[in-house]
Formats: structure tokens, C-alpha cells, sequence
């Protein structure tokens, strides 16, 4: 690992990082398979699952059959459900302790003033597939849709050489009742869900991770359609000092890298420990020296990672002082994979220092408000004066002719 000063181009450019992240060739690439899906519909999509995944389908062969996902149950371990439905379990009950009951509020007589909440009607998953299948992805993002209330739940993950989508991805999706599903990726499948075509009909919003192409495709589509955040990849912060077990935060940095473009960052009081892990870890990663703890947050801070791991005997104390996190996992026993797999709460996480401004995947992204204002004369009444002042300040005079209509004799 890169021991680096906690001031100079190194460290800026870790604070920065999400500038290096956007790059000109990708952008053209994407805005121009957007077109084309824009323009030729399913034609594009057979066109580029062909390219880039090396697979000939028909448009009618890009929807999963219901014989394919049931027979996926033949190609797992028997053990996986039953694990599977245990993780589930601490997922829903995560997100089912985050339903909001509407606000209702009475002012003066003849005032009512109300947020209707409703789910989102239809919501597109992307699940990636290209290097390796993110089976967890499909849960972590699918129950909270499902608990939110969403009627209409569609996934898209790219298929295989054989033209067939993950065996594990599909049971899934099964158990979770999830029967529209697509064999496309990419850039394209974005396009796909935010425009629709003749064998996808559009959805309201698309969340899940990507590569760059797809986050790209977000990025360029937001506006037709929402979407979750624009993620890019995975890093994990942890803090560390003298007391931390070596080997645990050994592990927990190697498995953050053990992702394509994952990044692992030290941040430690003991130059002992940083030693120590950096004759362990020979490439990849950054270690950064503090003084005292205040440094390491203030550093953590700045950084704002998708995933925090305090590991210091006083771990609750010093997440009282985090600001900017996606997760923050406490104490030797809850590594990021914890949070990754079966914790509860989804690893959909805002990244390159994001979480600023961003947060993981909740309910309240499967869901939206409608204020609802109910007036009587009397309480109009009450309004009319000041609503028509600062009407004709704004020059809208009408506006203010619309509610002294309503009191002409």
C-alpha cells in the first residue's frame, strides 16, 4: 500500500477522485448507443447484446422465458434458498421499520393540508454480469422496491455465452416473486428502461451498480427517467489504531480491492499497525498517518466514503464525529462484507465522495409525496391579502385575480 502525507497531490487528488472518474470517449459512446436505441429500438438492443456480449438473440428471445427462471432451481445448491430466504429476512425487516405514515396537518378553521405517499409504478434493476454476477444486488435492491409497494419490478443483467442469465440471479428474482426479467447490459439496457421499445416498455426510475458505461447511460438519461445515484467504484475507509486487530483489518482491505477498481484506504494512529499492513499488502491502496483521532476523522470526513469501518476499541465514539458516509460499520465484528450480503440494509451506496450529498438505497426512493390543500372560503378569506401582494410584486397579477373571483358578489 501507498503511504502517502496527509497534505499534497496524492491526498487531493483522493478528496478529488470524482473527477477522474468521467471520461470524454465514454460519454460520446454512450450518447451514441442512447440514439440508436432512441431511434431503432430492438433492432439496437440485438445489435449490441451481439457486440458486446457475444450473443445472437430475437427481440421475443430478450425477455426470460417463465420456464427458464423456474428451471434455474436445478442448477443451484439445495442449501442456497434456505440461506438466501435468512438474509432476505434481515433485509425486509430492515426496510419494513422505514415506513413513513403520511403527514396531516390542520391549521384554522377550514384548513387541511396533507403528503399523500404512493410507490413509484414501475422501477428498472440493473444487475451486473459481465465479470461476475452480483446475485446480491438483485435483493438488496428488489425488497426495498417490493415493501415500498411497486407494482411492476423489472431487472435487466446481461446473459452468458449461451445466452442465458445466471441460474442463481433467476432464483432469486423468483423467490421474490420477479418474472420480468431481460438478457441485456450495458449502456444499451439502460436506454432500454428509460425510453422503452417494442419488447421493453419504459420504467419510472432504474437503480443498481454498474460499470462507467452505465453509469454514463444514468447520468445522460436522468430527466426521462429518475434514478438512484451515479455510482462508480467500490471503496472502503477504515480507521484504525494501536488496539485493531492486524488481521482483521488486513482482510477487510484486501476484500474491498478484490473488486475491479476497488479502493481500500488505511487511515491509522499507529505507525506500527500501518507498517505492519503495508509488508502485508504489497500493491494497491493507500495508508495515510494521524496524529491523534481528531486527523483521522477530519481526513474520513473529507474523503466521505461509500463504506467507513471504525475499528477502534472506542469505535461508537468517534462515529458521533462522522459526517460523510455511505455505512459506517463499528467494531471488529461488522466488516463491509457484513453490509455487502446480509445485514439488512441495502450495499447500494453513494461513492467518490458523494455521500456528501447522497445516500444509500432506502424506501423512500421507491416511493413519492403529492401535497394535498384543501381550503374553505372562510380560510381563503384569511390569505387573500398578503397571497395578492406578493403576487403583484412577482407581476402575475391573474394569480391574484383568481382568488378575488372567488369573493365578487
Amino acid at each position: 500500500m501507498k503511504l502517502i502525507k496527509q497534505t499534497g497531490r496524492n491526498i487531493e487528488k483522493l478528496y478529488n477522485r470524482h473527477l477522474c472518474f468521467r471520461k470524454k470517449h465514454v460519454e460520446e459512446k454512450v450518447r451514441s448507443i442512447i440514439d440508436d436505441v432512441r431511434l431503432n429500438g430492438d433492432d439496437a438492443l440485438i445489435k449490441y447484446t451481439s457486440r458486446f456480449d457475444g450473443v445472437k438473440l430475437i427481440p421475443r428471445q430478450l425477455k426470460v422465458a417463465e420456464a427458464e427462471i423456474s428451471g434455474a432451481f436445478q442448477d443451484i445448491t439445495p442449501d442456497f434458498v434456505a440461506d438466501l430466504k435468512t438474509i432476505i429476512s434481515n433485509v425486509s425487516t430492515y426496510y419494513k421499520e422505514q415506513l413513513k405514515k403520511p403527514s396531516k396537518v390542520k391549521g384554522y378553521d377550514g384548513v387541511l393540508l396533507k403528503e399523500e405517499i404512493k410507490p413509484l409504478e414501475s422501477v428498472g434493476i440493473y444487475i451486473p454480469a459481465g465479470t461476475a454476477p452480483l446475485i446480491s444486488s438483485v435483493y438488496m435492491t428488489a425488497v426495498p422496491a417490493i415493501i415500498a409497494g411497486v407494482k411492476r419490478i423489472v431487472i435487466v443483467t446481461p446473459p452468458n455465452k449461451e445466452g442465458r442469465v445466471n441460474p442463481y440471479i433467476l432464483a432469486v428474482a423468483n423467490l421474490l416473486k420477479v418474472s420480468e426479467i431481460y438478457k441485456l447490459g450495458g449502456a444499451q439496457a439502460i436506454a432500454a428502461l428509460a425510453l422503452g421499445t417494442k419488447t421493453i416498455p419504459k420504467v419510472d426510475k432504474i437503480v443498481g451498480p454498474g460499470n462507467m458505461y452505465v453509469t454514463e447511460a444514468k447520468r445522460q438519461l436522468f430527466g426521462y427517467v429518475d434514478i438512484d445515484m451515479l455510482a462508480g467504484p467500490t471503496e472502503l475507509v477504515v480507521i484504525a489504531n494501536r488496539n485493531s486487530n492486524v488481521d482483521y483489518v488486513v482482510a477487510d482491505l484486501e476484500a474491498q480491492m478484490e473488486h475491479i477498481g476497488g479502493m481500500s484506504i488505511l487511515i491509522s494512529t499507529s505507525k506500527q499497525l500501518i507498517q505492519q499492513v503495508r509488508q502485508r499488502i504489497a500493491n494497491g491502496g493507500y495508508c495515510i498517518y494521524c496524529k491523534n483521532m481528531d486527523e483521522a476523522v477530519e481526513i474520513a470526513n473529507r474523503i466521505a466514503p461509500e463504506h467507513l469501518q471504525i475499528m477502534t476499541t472506542n469505535a461508537v465514539s468517534v462515529a458521533k464525529e462522522i459526517k460523510h458516509a455511505g455505512a459506517i460499520f463499528l467494531g471488529p465484528y461488522s466488516p463491509t462484507a457484513l453490509g455487502d450480503y446480509a445485514a439488512g440494509p441495502s450495499h447500494v451506496l453513494p461513492t467518490m465522495g458523494t455521500a456528501r450529498f447522497f445516500s444509500g438505497l432506502c424506501l423512500s426512493d421507491f416511493m413519492k409525496t403529492s401535497h394535498v390543500i384543501s381550503y374553505s372560503k372562510k380560510a381563503l378569506e384569511k390569505v387573500r391579502a398578503p397571497l395578492e401582494k406578493v403576487a403583484n410584486l412577482e407581476g402575475l397579477t391573474k394569480h391574484a385575480d383568481s382568488v378575488n373571483m372567488r369573493f365578487k358578489l
